[in-house]
């Protein structure tokens, strides 16, 4: 049993990415390659983003010039639905992400640059897939360790299209089909998901034959839960209940530092966030150091750059936002806000951290005259809203899946991009970003990138706050605990003593 904030929003991996379906897609869509897991000093597993392995792909090669990749499938894979896989899965998994024009679409146009589906995507045989790009990436095999890459079971998926629905969204939404290592058999949207395991999984039959998530909005419920003992895996719990945890007997804490960025986002498009002097102020309203002892107990470390301080390319030089009033009011004042303004800032529901961190920014911004006006909404309803451009500022937490600070660059940044929701446009970020994309020179792409985090930390689009890191408390007689990119639990790691 394992009690989390929130049940994930949609099982179809088209579906925006939030924390809570990146753990779905985890746990019921495979990819066709992976990063290989190490161990390391602390015992965990993590994954060597230098030595990609197969998945569902049992071997691959790529061009020389970086401009395809054929992928050989592996014999014998079958899904949770007893079909086999072959190339037509691949197929049908490919042309539907195309035409959906949603998370696939965006990764094949955006990082990849495919302009054609019929052009790019070829079934070489049964058991052989290509896909052929119209230029050089650097990306060409590390996108593929993607979790929002996973590949559905065309047999199954066929029975539940329709005219109406041709590739099956409304059933997928509540429904799986693929060649991960557990079934969604129940799915109740704010209450609880059950993962049944894939007997015929091709990595072997997961130790932990059933998962029942159970929605615990409160952190405290999960806290008592854990403590009783009713729950196994208590998720996203506050610094000091971690801390208080780690002492109690039976129970283990695992924290790893990840690849988090946690910001909030300001509607760059809109007033008065059109205008960077008012970004800017905000961020130099950022009590840092309050916030990292008053919130996160010394555990979280600062961010000052949009890309992770453990992915090549990054750096912080530069940063200048130290908390700092009187430069707040004189940037607000230049743009003609010399009195402040009044906006809303939304967070989700049961985010007891984010809801700690609003109310210290409500106090520090009001010493520049800006009222923060906090709105606690349901985490659909906060997705629905930034998604849609219809909210000023809000909190957003997330990390870039592959690591390469172009591919993180691009995700948020690149005018072009589907989750670019704080709607940032800067041509010159926009070519860096494109060319970095498109360039196997590693040296010129480091550049580049290190001009655009340059660019982006003067130009303010989001008020940057902290990589939290990742932890998950568990009862002590359950083992497995990995660390992935996406900052998700694989439960197929998972065992119990």
């Amino acid at each position: 049993m394992v009690a989390g904030p929130r049940t994930p929003e949609s099982l179809d991996q088209e579906y925006p990415p939030t924390e809570a379906t990146h753990e779905m897609r985890r746990n019921l869509y495979e990819r066709l390659l992976a990063y290989e897991m190490v161990e390391r000093e602390d015992g965990i597993l993590y994954e060597d983003f230098d030595s990609i392995v197969g998945a569902l792909a049992e071997s691959w090669e790529v061009s020389d010039d970086k401009t395809s990749i054929t992928f050989h499938l592996r014999d014998g894979v079958m899904s949770t639905a007893g079909n086999e896989l072959n190339a037509d899965d691949v197929m049908w998994s490919f042309e539907r992400g195309w035409n959906l024009e949603a998370n696939f679409h965006w990764y094949m146009t955006q990082v990849l640059k495919i302009k054609s589906f019929d052009e790019a995507f070829e079934k070489v045989d049964d058991m052989t897939v290509r896909v052929t790009i119209p230029n050089s990436s650097p990306l060409i095999e590390d996108l593929w360790v993607n979790n929002d890459l996973g590949i559905l079971d065309s047999v199954e998926m066929a029975k539940h299209t329709t005219d109406q629905d041709p590739w099956g969204s409304r059933w997928l939404a509540t429904n799986s089909a693929s060649f991960g290592p557990y079934a969604a058999t129940r799915y109740a949207p704010g209450q609880e998901v059950i993962y049944e395991a894939n007997e015929n999984y091709y990595r072997g039959v997961p130790r932990i034959k059933r998962v029942i998530f159970r929605e615990m909005p409160t952190s405290s419920n999960r806290v008592a839960a854990l403590q009783a003992g009713a729950v196994d895996v208590a998720e996203w719990l506050l610094p000091r209940e971690l801390s208080f945890l780690e002492k109690m007997p039976g129970v283990e804490v695992q924290q790893v530092f990840g690849n988090y960025i946690h910001r909030v986002e300001m509607n760059n498009e809109a007033e008065p966030f059109d205008d960077p002097k008012v970004r800017q102020a905000l961020n130099y309203l950022v009590p840092r150091d309050q916030i990292s002892q008053a919130v996160y107990h010394g555990t979280a470390r600062a961010t000052h750059s949009p890309v992770s301080e453990i992915y090549p390319g990054f750096t912080d030089a530069g940063f200048p936002y130290e908390y700092n009033v009187e430069r707040a009011k004189e940037l607000l004042a230049e743009a003609g806000h010399e009195d402040g303004f009044t906006v809303e800032l939304g967070y989700r529901t049961g985010d007891q951290l984010e809801e700690e961190i609003a109310v210290i920014l409500q106090t520090a911004f009001a010493e520049a005259g800006v009222t923060l006006e906090l709105s606690r909404l349901p985490a659909s309803t906060l997705v629905e809203r930034y998604t849609g451009g219809d909210i000023p500022m809000y909190f957003f937490r997330d990390m870039a899946i592959v690591p390469d600070a172009a591919y993180g660059s691009n995700l948020w940044l690149n005018s072009e991009s589907l989750i670019n929701y704080s709607n940032y446009k800067n041509e010159e970020v926009d070519q860096l970003i494109d060319a970095a994309l498109t360039t196997i020179d590693q040296e010129k792409r480091i550049a580049d990138m290190e001009r655009v985090q340059k660019i982006v930390v003067e130009e303010a689009p989001w008020v940057f706050l902290f990589n939290p890191g990742y932890q998950l408390a568990h009862r002590a007689n359950v083992k497995g605990f990995s660390w992935y990119t996406p900052n998700a639990n694989n439960w197929y790691d998972f065992y119990k003593n």
